[in-house]
């Protein structure tokens, strides 16, 4: 069987070939493709998005190939016409973004994608900016080691930093990687408020937590940490009206996706004190412009785009989509197969 791997500078090419060779029974015949992602920033590319490269790229890598591995290739329409022989795209990402399901369907080839390959880089990530937040990390070691400013100041009781024992943070969104967060922090010994619609109530609380609308845990959270979806339905979901709920000088993370958030209350809730701290990895423009209104507000850390960035994800990724190139060399069903359409062609 010829097998693409169209691998990036994170996912890399070498680890989609390895992990596809260890699945197969006998050795593929492998073709390979390079992408520039993430030295050259994701985009749109023939009606699909956050794509690298190009489709006359994937094409050419295509001839002849009966399946394909990455994270970033285009699969458009174009795409899926020039290669005929194509039955199996399997994409190591938590959603097969940059794939035109539609066409797929339509070409007879399965899409599947890679759900929880940076749950645990993620969750870590959160707490870590809940923490670097709460105890003002970042910004005390920027004055020390830029300026020299030694904050005595900052141990002043008005000043200190909060305890996660005790506190009470609320998440929105209990998905995978919001229960992993729930359970590090209850291990903190903090009180874990959850917002989530959709997540069962029991298992939110067998996990230490306890679930409320997402009102209620505005008002009652110390700090909130975003891990929802985004949505129609959450498109904005953290506006004005709901930032006025939080508890003066409350902390906000956001390391989900940047349209949860509206940008314009924020600078001015920084300013007046009712956000103690914003901690951003997401952004609803990537990477945010020169002029950023963030940029000076107070408290607010910000690091690009990091939480679901580990070895271990790409390591993990790469085992994922070559276990489906697995089951599709035995004849069994897909593991995540993202449209299912396609088995009735």
């Amino acid at each position: 069987m010829r097998i693409l791997a169209a691998g990036d500078e994170f996912v890399r090419t070498g680890l989609l070939a390895d992990a596809v060779a260890a699945e197969l029974a006998e050795a593929p015949e492998i073709s390979r493709l390079d992408l520039p992602w993430p030295v050259e920033p994701f985009g749109p590319v023939g009606g699909v998005n956050e794509a690298s490269g190009t489709e006359e790229q994937v094409i050419e890598a295509l001839q002849g190939a009966e399946a394909a591995v990455t994270q970033m290739a285009p699969f458009t329409e174009k795409v899926f016409a020039a290669a005929p022989g194509l039955r199996l795209v399997s994409v190591c990402r938590g959603g097969p973004v940059n794939v035109d399901l539609k066409a797929a369907t339509a070409a007879g080839v399965a899409v599947t994608f890679a759900p929880g390959r940076n749950a645990a880089a993620a969750a870590e990530f959160a707490v870590g900016m809940i923490l670097a937040a709460l105890r003002r990390i970042p910004g005390s070691s920027a004055e020390l080691l830029r300026d020299g400013a030694w904050r005595g100041d900052l141990y002043a009781y008005d000043n200190a930093g909060v305890e996660l024992e005790n506190a009470t943070v609320g998440l929105v969104g209990y998905g995978a990687i919001g229960a992993r967060v729930a359970r590090v922090l209850v291990a903190f010994g903090a009180r874990v408020l959850v917002s989530d619609p959709y997540a069962d109530p029991a298992q939110v609380r067998a996990d230490g937590a306890e679930p409320t609308g997402l009102d209620d845990l505005l008002r009652r959270s110390t700090a909130v940490s975003l891990h929802a979806r985004l949505t129609e339905e959450t498109q904005g979901l953290i506006d004005a009206d709901r930032l006025a709920l939080l508890p003066h000088g409350a902390v906000l993370v956001n390391t989900a996706r940047g349209g949860l958030l509206d940008y314009a209350p924020l600078p001015e809730a920084l300013r007046s004190g009712r956000l103690g701290a914003l901690a951003l990895d997401v952004y609803d423009v990537e990477p945010p412009p020169a002029d950023w209104a963030l940029r000076d507000a107070p408290n607010v850390i910000a690091t690009p785009h990091l939480a679901g960035c580990s070895r271990q994800t790409a390591e993990r990724a790469a085992r994922i989509v070559a276990a489906e190139v697995g089951r599709y060399s035995r004849g069994e069903a897909q593991a995540h197969l993202a449209n299912p359409d396609v088995l009735e062609r």
